[in-house]
């Protein structure tokens, strides 16, 4: 106990010592994903589960990074889409991975092996027809969640409040995935602070969909890499069964499992004072900035200037996937 109460402190103090949302830590079973700055190299194996159209993402469910990161299934960049040629689902290959405080990417592809195709089936989790998917003005429905600090909260408890509720899991560490959705919210909150009209009416909330590795402990030291101790607007908290099987499929949000690991998209949503959709955002294009006056809107305050960008639209679909064994 002693030891690891003396870890705990020592954890404690390098984050707050540090005062940058991309230091690193570590907890039992895997890191903590605050990614460390600066360029990386990585040489890595893994298993091909899916070629994407349009050359420039290989899906791979990849060996233990020691250091960095468990063993995955990540959608990753390819750098040069004709090291893409003669792969095949199931090759075993080997690979650079490459990552800077901004991006990753993946190169020197080389194969060597195969694998059984029906050794890499995954199980949707939580799929529903594309006909009931959730659209801008529906309600949104309600499901319970565990918050940071081990309270039972549901999605009703923000009624009255412009919400942002974002997917991501504390394991993830390549910059563009879930530490990009943590950095626009860490932006899209200083935003809203410089905002006096809007004052406690709006609510920033990141949800872990891996709520058996992110306990509310972790989820406060994954949490603090963020935004501090200053918990202002802005709340982590674990998914439940009922939000990830019967809530989040509508926001199509996907999600597979294989084998203790899974594979999913990026997807963030506004939900208005009201409890309706007012906003969605796919993938990791979307801005901080973008973010914020959708969020003001939600309150029903007149919108910010947005020089370029049209109210209401969607953004482009980016499909990303991560996930620890």
């Amino acid at each position: 106990m002693k030891t690891l109460a003396a870890l705990s402190l020592a954890l404690l103090a390098t984050l707050l010592a540090g005062c940058h949302p991309r230091s690193t830590a570590t907890a039992p079973g895997g890191p903590l994903a605050q990614p460390p700055s600066g360029a990386h190299q990585f040489a890595v194996r893994g298993i091909i589960r899916e070629i994407p159209a349009g050359g420039r993402t290989l899906v791979v469910l990849h060996d233990e990074i020691t250091g960095y990161m468990p063993r995955m299934v990540m959608g990753l960049t390819v750098r040069n889409p004709d090291e893409l040629q003669g792969l095949a689902v199931g090759d075993e290959i080997e690979f650079q991975l490459n990552t800077t405080d901004a991006e990753h990417w993946i190169e020197r592809i080389h194969r060597t092996g195969s694998h059984p195709v029906g050794d890499l089936a995954a199980t949707p989790h939580g799929s529903v027809p594309a006909a009931t998917y959730l659209k801008v003005g529906e309600e949104m429905p309600d499901a319970e969640m565990v918050s940071e600090s081990g309270a039972r909260i549901r999605l009703s408890d923000f009624r009255g409040k412009a919400v942002a509720l974002t997917f991501v899991f504390t394991r993830c560490p390549l910059p563009d995935f879930c530490p990009r959705m943590n950095r626009n919210f860490t932006r899209a909150r200083e935003l809203l602070r410089q905002q006096a009209d809007l004052t406690s009416r709006w609510q920033l909330l990141s949800v872990s969909f891996d709520p058996g590795f992110d306990r509310p402990e972790v989820l406060q030291r994954y949490a603090r890499g963020y935004r501090g101790t200053n918990s202002e607007g802005w709340l982590f908290a674990a998914a439940s069964e009922e939000m990830l099987s019967l809530v989040a499929p509508r926001l199509d949000f996907m999600m597979s499992r294989e084998e203790g690991t899974f594979s999913h998209n990026l997807r963030t949503v506004v939900i208005d004072t009201a409890g309706r959709i007012a906003r969605q955002f796919d993938g990791n294009t979307w801005t901080a900035e973008e973010l914020a006056a959708a969020m003001r809107e939600a309150t029903g305050e007149a919108p910010a200037p947005r020089p370029g960008m049209e109210a209401g639209a969607l953004l482009p679909r980016a499909r990303l996937v991560g996930s620890p064994k």
